[in-house]
C-alpha cells in the first residue's frame, strides 16, 4: 500500500495558548536570508510567538518544518499558493483552514490603518482552530498513531526502526521521535541516532537548521544498547513486530534478511525527500507499505 506522509512536530514544542501579538507580519521571510537572524531555538520561536502571522511557501518541496514551526507557536501561516498543492502531498495539514488565513489576511489585515475588532475577533477564533487541530494531528505522536493505522499488522508492540545515514533527516528523526513516544525503548533505532537524545556533551546548534525542534528531545534510556549488539539475531528470530526504514533513498541496511525473515506487509518504508523520482511503487508490488512525503499520484 502506498500512503501520503508530512512533518510533524513534538508536542512539547507547542504553546498552550496564543502568544501575545506585536506585530502584524513576521520579518522572518522564507528565501530571504537577511532575515534568518535566529541563532537559537527560543529567538526563532519568540519571532512566530510576538507575529499575528507568518509568510511561508513551497520551497524544494511542499512539506516545510516551518509550516509547523509557525503553527506551534501559535502564529498563523500565510501559506503561498497553497491552493496548488496536490491533493496527496501535505495530505494531514488543514489546507482549507490555511486557505481561509490567506483570505483573512488579504482581505482584513494587509491594509494596517484599517483593523477593526471584528478582525481580531476572526484572527483568534481561526487561530485556536489552528492550535488545535496542531496538538490534535500534526504531533510525532499523532503523526506515528497514523502510520500505525495504515499498516497492516495490528499487535505492533516491538519496533526495529533501520537507517543507513544517520545525518538529519527531518521526516526520519520526527516520525522516530513519535514512535519512541509510543513504544519508548521497544522502538529500536538502529543505529543510533544521536542528535534526537538529550547529551550535554553535543553540539545541536552546529546541526542542520541549527538543530533547532528535532534535537536533544529523548532520554538516553529510550534507546537500549544491548539490542544493538544483536541485531542481526533479532531479525532472524523475528524479534520485532515490524521493520521500518526510516528513509529508503538514504539506504537499506540489512534488507535481504529482513525480507527473508518478515513478511513484505510488516516491512514498511519511508521517504521524506523533497525532490526525487522515486520507484515506490516498485516496493508498493513487493508488499510493502510505503510512506511518502511529495507524494504525486
Amino acid at each position: 500500500m502506498l500512503h501520503p506522509i508530512t512533518f510533524s512536530i513534538p508536542q512539547e514544542k507547542i504553546v498552550n495558548s496564543i502568544p501575545t501579538k506585536k506585530k502584524i507580519l513576521s520579518d522572518l521571510i522564507p528565501g530571504i536570508e537577511s532575515t534568518y537572524i535566529y541563532n537559537t531555538e527560543e529567538s526563532y520561536y519568540n519571532e512566530y510567538k510576538s507575529s499575528l502571522f507568518a509568510i511561508t511557501r513551497k520551497k524544494a518541496g511542499w512539506d516545510c518544518l516551518s509550516h509547523y514551526e509557525i503553527l506551534a507557536n501559535g502564529c498563523i501561516p500565510l501559506f503561498e499558493n497553497i491552493d496548488n498543492c496536490p491533493p496527496n502531498i501535505m495530505a494531514l495539514l488543514p489546507k482549507d483552514l490555511l486557505i481561509k488565513a490567506n483570505k483573512l489576511f488579504n482581505e482584513k489585515f494587509s491594509n494596517t490603518n484599517s483593523i477593526t475588532e471584528d478582525a481580531i475577533h476572526q484572527y483568534y477564533s481561526l487561530n485556536n482552530k489552528l492550535l488545535d487541530y496542531t496538538r490534535t494531528n500534526l504531533t510525532t505522536y499523532a503523526l506515528s498513531k497514523y502510520l500505525l493505522n495504515k499498516i497492516d499488522n495490528k499487535n505492533v508492540s516491538k519496533v526495529l526502526f533501520l537507517s543507513e545515514d544517520i545525518n538529519p533527516d527531518y521526516l526520519r528523526c520526527l516520525t522516530l521521535h513519535g514512535l519512541k513516544e509510543v513504544f519508548g525503548s521497544n522502538c529500536h533505532d538502529y543505529p543510533k541516532i544521536p542528535h534526537l537524545y538529550k547529551n550535554s556533551n553535543l553540539n545541536y546548534s552546529s546541526r542542520y537548521g541549527r538543530g533547532i525542534t528535532y534535537t536533544n528531545l529523548l532520554h538516553q534510556e529510550c534507546h537500549n544498547e544491548e539490542l544493538d549488539y544483536s541485531i542481526k539475531e533479532d531479525i532472524k528470530n523475528h524479534f520485532y513486530d515490524v521493520v521500518i526504514y526510516g528513509s529508503f533513498h538514504r539506504g537499506m541496511p540489512y534488507y535481504d534478511l529482513v525480507s527473508n525473515s518478515y513478511n513484505p506487509k510488516d516491512i514498511i518504508l519511508i521517504c521524506g525527500e523533497d525532490e526525487h523520482n522515486c520507484i515506490y511503487n516498485d516496493w508498493v508490488s513487493k508488499g510493502h507499505t510505503v510512506f511518502v512525503k511529495e507524494l504525486i499520484v
